[in-house]
């Protein structure tokens, strides 16, 4: 007698531990659920950003712009020239300078570079020897440049990571305080470099 009396009162005890035990679930599941039906239908994305240049999310590097270069293991503002380097490429190269030096204490994280297709006049070549001594030197094919048929025409500026993946991209009429930003910015999330 004694065990059918206990019986009935452990039932609305099993019912309850399955009811925690579904609450639980769906709180581990629901948000992963809903993270993924965000990300697959687009809804409640932020139409915000918080960078200046264009995005460059594809995996390519620089090989993929016709610029051979050896590894850095350093952030790089790389200064493509396709077409030579005239005033707005000038303008990029004192840009990608003023910028690293804008960096302050993390200025070893980084350097500047210029990747021109044909080689520079004279009197320019002088001026990057004497006012810009930390200044890489890249040569750049300007078929495989050419073949990204997305770049636009023109001296760009670039961010690339220590592993040599471009990350973000920049016109000639950049602003240089936003790009300052958006480099300290990647500074302060990355771990390399």
């Amino acid at each position: 007698m004694n065990r059918l009396a206990s019986f009935p009162a452990e039932a609305p005890r099993r019912g309850r531990g399955r009811l925690q035990l579904l609450l639980i679930l769906a709180i581990v599941l629901l948000p992963m659920l809903l993270a993924s039906a965000m990300y697959r239908f687009g809804f409640w994305v932020p139409d915000s950003r918080n960078y200046d240049g264009v995005l460059v999310a594809d995996g390519r590097d620089r090989a993929a712009l016709g610029v051979s270069a050896a590894a850095t293991h350093r952030w790089e503002l790389l200064v493509t020239a396709p077409d030579g380097c005239a005033q707005s490429c000038r303008r990029l190269v004192y840009l990608a300078r003023q910028i690293h030096i804008g960096l302050a204490r993390d200025a070893t994280r980084a350097g500047h570079a210029l990747a021109s297709a044909d080689s520079l006049d004279a009197a320019y070549e002088a001026q990057l020897r004497a006012e810009y001594p930390q200044l890489a030197r890249y040569p750049l094919d300007p078929a495989t440049y050419r073949s990204n048929g997305e770049l636009p025409a023109g001296a760009q500026l670039w961010i690339v990571d220590p592993h040599g993946n471009l990350v973000l991209r920049y016109g000639s009429e950049a602003n240089g305080k936003a790009i300052l930003e958006d480099l300290r910015h990647l500074l302060k999330s990355s771990q390399i470099g």
